[in-house]
């Protein structure tokens, strides 16, 4: 964070106090984290309230605490009525003075993976902020909008969305120079209620650009967004319409992509050491957000991109037992589009190898009344990827089994298990060397646990 005296802190967020002290540190909400020069700000939790934590954060090296009452503490306290608003308001503050050049991600799938390989890139040019996982919410964003240093010169974020509305206030935190549309599909259809509501949310970003919007030419939905920014508009696709395209895709034996980088700059050859198909589309989104705007070295940033690593845990995280049994762990989210994307890499990677493949899924939370419909229909795409083995976890997921068995998939090539322990223990008894494990399902299922206890069990 940039250094600020105490009272412009207590000016910046309304708190009307004169005070002594400078916050030299970072800003944060678990008192856990605290760290010598650390601004406290005491927020209600599920569990837990922060006010009862104050006096462990100046314990710590707090300088001061944001509080919504007066609480006993050693060290000066920050009165204002709403803690998590007040923090709002200093990270759009601080990171708006002289702002870094700021390119924002949104869309339903893959902004994570994005962000990740887009912060790597940015990197190489210069000093850029971008968050660990998935920091895109009303808290995530201003948290990571205050981690900005004098020192730093581009910014790589994420903007996500549970409704109409939510994009455009995240952007009057920080207001991104480039806007970024990757796609728009069914994740939390069931609290938007159609794919015009998610549109119209996540085409707020391109509302708000600053300098350029980059929009997915392969998807309609994200295209038609041209029409909602003054700014110039440069598309990225697979497609002869799109201004930068990827040319003559392949994916190799390990499920990563190849492909030629074709933009109006020049062409290069991008080879990812992320897995996943899907992952040549985020690549695409990256480059052309910084061809023309942080740089015209095609080749360097083919470079960048195929060098640039996995980051984010539980997002096609691969990992090898001494055996040659392959995890495949994708645990952290699921949604129709995403979990596609991840059974054709899974199909590719046993074609490839001629490998036994199990596809172990959980719930695809957040899908609304279309929900036991949309695991149906998985279930019958996933049977014609032809996998040796099915295993589906969970009452909610029960739509997927049903799909893939009306689709023919029968004779315990699909099984149904009420949780992630039963699932573990098919597993072990069915496992042989070599084989790939996908294991994906909603954050809520649990299921990276399914994946961490196979590769615990290596025995080399």
């Amino acid at each position: 964070m940039i250094p600020l005296g105490l009272s412009e802190v207590a000016l910046l967020v309304g708190a009307r106090s004169r005070l002594e002290g400078t916050v030299t540190g970072e800003v944060r909400v678990d008192s856990r984290l605290v760290q010598p020069g650390d601004l406290f700000v005491a927020l209600p939790g599920e569990r837990v309230d922060g006010h009862d934590h104050v006096q462990a954060a100046a314990a710590a090296g707090a300088v001061a605490a944001l509080v919504t009452r007066e609480v006993p503490s050693d060290v000066p306290l920050l009165v204002v009525p709403d803690a998590l608003s007040a923090l709002q308001d200093l990270a759009a503050a601080v990171f708006g003075r002289d702002q870094p050049l700021t390119v924002g991600v949104t869309g339903s799938s893959g902004k994570t993976s994005t962000k990740d390989l887009l912060g790597q890139v940015l990197g190489a040019f210069g000093d850029t902020l971008f968050p660990e996982g998935s920091f895109n919410n009303e808290l995530g964003l201003p948290l990571t909008a205050l981690r900005r240093t004098a020192a730093t010169r581009y910014a790589a974020l994420e903007y996500s969305a549970r409704g109409v509305g939510h994009i455009a206030f995240l952007c009057g935190i920080v207001q991104p120079d480039v806007a970024v549309v990757l796609n728009v599909g069914s994740a939390h259809l069931g609290e938007f209620g159609s794919k015009a509501a998610i549109a119209q949310a996540k085409g707020e970003l391109v509302e708000a650009a600053r300098q350029l919007a980059v929009l997915n030419a392969d998807d309609p939905l994200v295209l038609g967004m041209a029409s909602r920014t003054e700014q110039p508009v440069i598309t990225f696709g697979s497609g002869a319409d799109a201004d930068v395209r990827g040319e003559g895709l392949e994916i190799d034996a390990d499920g990563r992509a190849r492909f030629s980088l074709v933009a109006p700059q020049g062409s290069a050859d991008v080879a990812l050491t992320v897995v996943g198909e899907h992952q040549a589309s985020n690549a695409l989104a990256v480059a052309t957000a910084l061809l023309g705007t942080v740089t015209d070295d095609v080749e360097r940033v083919a470079a960048l991109l195929s060098a640039a690593t996995p980051l984010s845990r539980w997002r096609m995280e691969v990992a090898e037992r001494s055996d040659g049994v392959t995890v495949v762990n994708d645990a952290y989210n699921a949604n129709p589009d995403s979990m596609r994307a991840a059974l054709k890499t899974l199909a590719v990677m046993s074609r490839a190898k001629t490998r036994r493949t199990w596809a172990v899924l959980g719930p695809m939370a957040e899908l609304g009344e279309d929900s036991r419909q949309a695991h149906m229909d998985l279930g019958r795409f996933l049977v014609r990827l032809d996998p040796t083995a099915l295993v589906v976890v969970g009452k909610e997921a029960g739509g997927i089994y049903a799909g893939a068995v009306l689709e023919g998939s029968w004779g315990g090539e699909s099984v149904h298990v009420d949780d992630a322990d039963e699932a573990l223990a098919l597993l072990r008894a069915g496992v042989r060397p070599g084989d790939v494990v996908l294991v994906k399902a909603s954050r809520s299922a649990g299921l990276e646990k399914v994946a961490a206890a196979l590769l615990e069990e290596d025995t080399p």
